[in-house]
C-alpha cells in the first residue's frame, strides 16, 4: 500500500511553486524598503509559550496545537503561529539591547489541528512582521500601510481594510462585565462552544461562525464604546496617519483577532474572493506580550499573511517562468553527446538556462522533449557537425536553423541571447 501524505499537510508541486517564489521575493524586495530584517525561528517551541502567549483559552490552545511529550517528559508544539517565537527569540538573544535590531520579518510553515479547507490546512504557510519598542500610532498606520503596498504589488483584487481598536487592560476590565452582563441574558441561544467561551473568554464569541450567534453579537456591547482617553487618542492617531497616506478603511467594532495577546490597533485585509474566510493577513499591536514571557517591558505591533489564500488569489499567469532563453541541446552519437555535456555546464555557469537529453533518444524524441520544456532555441550536435566543427541552432519559435561554428561557440550564444533580450 502506497504511503499518502497526512491530511491537511500538502506538497507543493514544481507547477505551483513559481507562485510561491513570486509572493516570497515580492515580500522580501517591499519589505527590504521599509527597513525590515528576516529572521528565522525554529518549528518546535516549548509548549509553555504558545499557552502563555496565545492563552490558555483559545481554541488554538484548547484544541488545534500539535502537541506531545520528548522522550525526557518535556512539552514540545509545532509553532500554531510565528509572533510569540519572534518575541521569545528577541528576548532570549537580547536584541533590545542592539538598536538596529527592531524590525523583523519570517516566513514559513504553521501547524494547527483543524479540519481541513480551501487555502486553510494543518500544515500552512504565513509571512510574518514584528515591530518592537515603537508605540507611536505613526508605526501601526505605516505597518498597515506595508500590508497593503504588498498586497498591491501582487495585484490581489478588491482589498479592503477593516481596522478596530481592543483597548488596554485598562479599559477592557469595564467592557468584558458589560459584555457578560449581556451574554448572561442571552445564553441559552449560545452554540455550545460560546456558552463555554461565556465564563472563560467572552471576547472570543465575536470571532464565533455560527449564524445565530453571529446575530445575537449584532446587539452586544461593544469595545469601541470603552475606551478610555488615552486608547480613544491613540486609535485616532492611527487614523489620522491612514488617512495622511489615503488609505481607504472601515471601522469594524466587531472585529477581534484570535490571540489574546492583541491591545489597541486591530486591522485585516479582506476579499470577497474567498469566501467565508475573507481576511488574506491581519494584525495588530500586542503591547504586553514581551514582558508576559519574561522580557523588558516593550511594545510591539505586527501582521501575518496567509500563503495558501494569497496563492488563490494570484492570477494564473502570476509566478510563471519568465526566462524566454532556455536552450536545449539536442546530441546525436557517443562523441557529440559527451562535447554537449562538458558545453552544457560551460554554459549553465555563463549564466544560461540549459537542458539536455541523457538517453541518446531521436533527434525526433529530442526535439519533442525541447518543446515540453518551452525551449526557444535547440543546439544540435552530431558527430557529422563535430567533424565539422559547428553546430545547428534551430529557433523553436521561427521554425529556422542556421549553422554556427564550435569555435567560442559560449561567447557566441551569450551575444546572441544578450541580443535577443
Amino acid at each position: 500500500m502506497a504511503i499518502k501524505a497526512i491530511k491537511g499537510i500538502n506538497d507543493i508541486l514544481p507547477d505551483v511553486v513559481g507562485k510561491w517564489q513570486l509572493v516570497e521575493s515580492v515580500a522580501r524586495r517591499i519589505f527590504s524598503n521599509f527597513n525590515f530584517q528576516e529572521i528565522r525561528i525554529p518549528i518546535l517551541e516549548k509548549t509553555e509559550l504558545f499557552a502563555r502567549s496565545i492563552g490558555e483559552t483559545t481554541d488554538i490552545v484548547e484544541k488545534e496545537m500539535y502537541t506531545f511529550p520528548d522522550r525526557n517528559g518535556q512539552l514540545l508544539t509545532l509553532r500554531p503561529e510565528a509572533t510569540a517565537s519572534v518575541v521569545r527569540a528577541f528576548i532570549e538573544h537580547k536584541l533590545h539591547l542592539q538598536p538596529a535590531m527592531r524590525k523583523f520579518y519570517t516566513m514559513g510553515p504553521m501547524f494547527r489541528h483543524e479540519r481541513p479547507q480551501k487555502g486553510r490546512y494543518r500544515q500552512f504557510h504565513q509571512i510574518n512582521v514584528e515591530v518592537f519598542a515603537m508605540d507611536d500610532p505613526m508605526v501601526d498606520a505605516e505597518v498597515i500601510y506595508m500590508l497593503l503596498v504588498f498586497l498591491e504589488a501582487l495585484k490581489i483584487p478588491d482589498i479592503k481594510l477593516h481596522i478596530n481598536s481592543m483597548g488596554c487592560p485598562d479599559c477592557r476590565l469595564p467592557f468584558r462585565q458589560s459584555l457578560a452582563d449581556y451574554l448572561e441574558g442571552v445564553s441559552d441561544k449560545l452554540c455550545a462552544d460560546c456558552k463555554r467561551r461565556r465564563l472563560t473568554n467572552p471576547l472570543r464569541i465575536f470571532d464565533c461562525k455560527v449564524d445565530s450567534c453571529g446575530k445575537l453579537v449584532e446587539n452586544a456591547p461593544v469595545l469601541l464604546d470603552h475606551l478610555c482617553h488615552e486608547c480613544e487618542k491613540n486609535f485616532q492617531g492611527v487614523r489620522d496617519h491612514l488617512d495622511s497616506l489615503a488609505v481607504a478603511y472601515t471601522i469594524d467594532p466587531f472585529m477581534v483577532r484570535g490571540l489574546d495577546y492583541y491591545t489597541r490597533t486591530t486591522f485585516e485585509a479582506i476579499t470577497p474572493h474567498l469566501g467565508a474566510q475573507d481576511a488574506v493577513g491581519g494584525g495588530g499591536r500586542y503591547d504586553g506580550l514581551m514582558k508576559a514571557l519574561g522580557g523588558p517591558d516593550l511594545p510591539g505591533t505586527g501582521f501575518a499573511i496567509g500563503m495558501e489564500r494569497l496563492i488563490l488569489l494570484l492570477d494564473d499567469k502570476a509566478g510563471a517562468a519568465t526566462d524566454s532563453h532556455n536552450l536545449f541541446v539536442a546530441c546525436l552519437g557517443e562523441e557529440a553527446k559527451k562535447k554537449g555535456f562538458s558545453l552544457v555546464q560551460e554554459l549553465r555557469l555563463s549564466g544560461l538556462s540549459v537542458e539536455m537529453d541523457y538517453e541518446s533518444k531521436s533527434l525526433k524524441a529530442q526535439m519533442r522533449r525541447a518543446d515540453k520544456l518551452d525551449a526557444t532555441h535547440v543546439l544540435i550536435l552530431g558527430d557529422d557537425e563535430l567533424a565539422k566543427g559547428a553546430a545547428l541552432l534551430r529557433d523553436m519559435d521561427a521554425s529556422t536553423q542556421e549553422e554556427i561554428s564550435l569555435k567560442k561557440i559560449v561567447e557566441e550564444l551569450l551575444q546572441r541571447f544578450k541580443l535577443e533580450m
